[in-house]
């Protein structure tokens, strides 16, 4: 019965053109009916083959056209700079964090707020306790109410955060043409590019290609999103004087300035590569003893083997 089962199964099979069930020991042994190029001519296999590279290729240039070049945008993509704090060892440059400081104070301050930082932070990082204090104090800041309820000013101390230029939002859009100024506290972790973005929009400020129009109030800006910016070009040579008397180039103010925009988002920066290196010391170490050790203590179990006997 069970031949007889197989056999027409495999009557069935052939008729659909497929070959479900295996052929019996010693059974004539068909073949599957399958489509395949073997029967084509060479030249069509060829033809075949270079219409296959045509399309992939043409699919490919298509896609890497339209993601390069777009007419309908002309913002371009910030080049990498060679951070020296980009490396896995490196730390970032302390002298640089301190010119920035610098910079945003007189510069950027007049627009920008830096609402998650205080003057505590600056002390062991730019400046020293007293040298903190002593910028605390410049500021007047509003505090109270006092014993009969009234608000009064007071200078500054290291537990006030950074000043901002403007009380609330709506004055600084007034300020600014209706454009809101951004917090710059963690600005380089808010944009794609980091460094490389902000140190290319500060020092890629020129005059609009022909055929581009920008509106009265706005400055062409090839970096930023829509290439209208409404700040104007904030930094050039000589703009300020440093107190450690290093040229204030346009170049090396924007690269103070980003390196303690760096600074400001990850107050942490040194510390976490520093606690990273240890960790990567003592595994070295510990991670090898532990293997020894395991492969001591489990060297009987591991290499025991076991038989076991049927009993009837």
């Amino acid at each position: 019965m069970a031949a007889v089962a197989a056999a027409a199964a495999r009557s069935l099979a052939r008729s659909r053109g497929r070959f479900l069930v295996p052929t019996l020991p010693g059974g004539p042994h068909p073949r599957a009916n399958v489509a395949s190029l073997a029967g084509l001519s060479r030249g069509k296999r060829v033809a075949l083959g270079a219409l296959g590279v045509l399309t992939v290729g043409g699919a490919g240039l298509a896609w890497a056209l339209q993601s390069s070049v777009n007419a309908s945008e002309l913002e371009l993509h910030p080049p990498s700079y060679p951070w020296s704090h980009n490396g896995l060892l490196t730390a970032l440059d302390h002298s640089s964090i301190r010119r920035g400081y610098q910079v945003y104070k007189q510069v950027c301050s007049a627009c920008h707020s830096m609402e998650y930082l205080s003057f505590r932070n600056l002390v062991g990082a730019t400046h020293t306790e007293e040298e903190a204090k002593v910028l605390a104090e410049e500021v007047e800041v509003q505090d109270g109410p006092n014993e009969n309820g009234e608000m009064y000013t007071r200078s500054g101390k290291l537990f006030d955060r950074f000043p901002n230029p403007y009380p609330n939002a709506e004055a600084a859009r007034a300020a600014n043409n209706g454009a809101l100024p951004p917090d710059l506290s963690l600005i380089l972790k808010a944009r794609d590019g980091g460094e490389d973005y902000v140190y290319s929009l500060l020092t890629g400020y020129c005059d609009p290609p022909a055929g581009v129009t920008i509106r009265e109030g706005l400055y062409y800006n090839p970096y930023f999103t829509g290439q209208a910016i409404a700040m104007a070009p904030p930094i050039y040579n000589d703009i300020l004087e440093y107190d450690d008397g290093t040229p204030a180039t346009m170049s090396q103010v924007a690269k103070d300035v980003c390196t303690f925009l760096r600074w400001a988002g990850e107050p942490e920066f040194d510390d976490r590569k520093r606690l990273g290196l240890k960790t990567v010391l003592i595994a070295s170490v510990v991670i090898p003893f532990v293997y020894l050790m395991t492969k001591h203590k489990f060297s009987v179990a591991l290499s025991r083997k076991m038989f076991y006997q049927r009993r009837d």
